[in-house]
């Protein structure tokens, strides 16, 4: 067994990365005795207290902003007291209370990145507060790329690439009519919700019935601007907003084609759990999408920001849906063998102390 470890992610959100922290948490108490630590409160909290066991320990942090003196006392009162010598923090922002936190303590740091970042942080404030950063650890090789563009490294700081591991069912045959599109993740700017309603329109025009399911909490921040942009859609009545389920894999099985066009991802759960359920998966050519691409994964990239080619795009594997499912069963097998348990446990042991 490695040595004791904390996840810290002190996010209020309900996204990929906080579904990561949790996931990670879980995998890494397979080989290492783990404290999760989480702002009170919040989704990752009820999260955290339904996989709490004799393995993974929970504490939670109230704080109000991200520099805060209640995350540097508490979050160094339970590395102490838990005797904790890794840390994975999933997060950005409060990384400026953990320098102080961590302060003299010896402890191997590592931050894990799952987002591409667009604004450079080597400035002589970002340069002090990553320079006890031991590992960087990137969920994609475009990440790693972009980490090493936008944060400063210290002088014993390394990287490493470790993909996320997923539990991979068998998928379901194709059954569906109408036909059935979907979207997983949070209704926010860039995440390609609007773009991919929009891509519909050439469905309509070509008298081809379908629904669409979108699958996702709001950013609250977004949440106007989406819902009037749904209430002019002449076709609304085809898009179902589900908001935020622990029972995705329900729309996963029901779906024919994943309609993913994001404008900035890092390496997306999502997309890779569609992959695994062999859906027709569609999506812009940016980020790491290429790097599925070189993978061997089967799937459809178009122009980055492309709405119409995106349409076109989805009116011919509407029109080819039973060859394309055919094309792509070979992804099912694909993510077994790049994003399993074993490799990524793999990887991680390689860094923790």
């Amino acid at each position: 067994m490695k040595k004791p470890t904390a996840i810290v992610c002190l996010s209020p959100y309900s996204g990929g990365m906080e579904l990561d922290a949790i996931k990670t948490a879980n995998h890494l108490a397979e080989i290492s005795p783990i404290t999760l630590i989480v702002k009170q409160g919040t989704f990752l909290e009820k999260k955290a207290n339904k996989i709490k066991n004799n393995k993974i320990q929970v504490n939670t942090i109230n704080f109000k902003s991200s520099v805060s003196l209640s995350i540097i006392k508490n979050t160094r009162k339970i590395v102490q007291e838990h005797g904790i010598k890794n840390i994975i923090f999933f997060g950005a922002s409060e990384l400026k209370s953990l320098y102080f936190a961590f302060f003299g303590l010896d402890i191997n740091l590592c931050i894990r990145h799952g987002t591409t970042k667009s604004t450079p942080k080597k400035d002589f404030f970002h340069q002090l507060i990553y320079s006890k950063v031991n590992w960087h650890i990137a969920n994609s090789k475009h990440i790693l790329n972009n980490v090493k563009q936008i944060i400063p490294y210290g002088k014993n700081t390394k990287d490493i690439v470790i993909y996320p591991s997923f539990k991979f069912n068998t998928p379901s045959p194709i059954k569906h009519k109408p036909l059935t599109l979907l979207h997983v993740g949070r209704i926010a700017d860039g995440k390609g919700q609007i773009d991919a309603i929009k891509a519909c329109e050439i469905l309509v025009k070509n008298n081809i019935d379908f629904q669409f399911n979108i699958v996702g909490s709001f950013d609250e921040k977004y949440k106007n601007h989406f819902l009037d942009f749904l209430d002019k859609c002449p076709y609304k009545n085809k898009i179902n907003l589900i908001g935020f389920t622990d029972n995705v894999e329900k729309y996963y099985n029901e779906a024919d084609i994943f309609l993913f066009p994001s404008y900035g991802e890092g390496l997306s759960n999502a997309f890779i759990e569609a992959l695994a359920h062999n859906l027709i998966c569609i999506c812009y050519n940016n980020t790491s999408f290429y790097e599925l691409k070189k993978l061997g994964f089967y799937f459809h990239m178009c122009k980055n920001l492309d709405i119409k080619e995106l349409g076109s795009k989805l009116l011919f594997v509407s029109h080819k849906k039973i060859e394309e499912k055919q094309y792509s069963s070979v992804n099912f097998e694909k993510t077994k063998k790049n994003f399993s348990i074993e490799n990524e446990l793999k990887n991680y042991k390689s860094i923790l102390t």
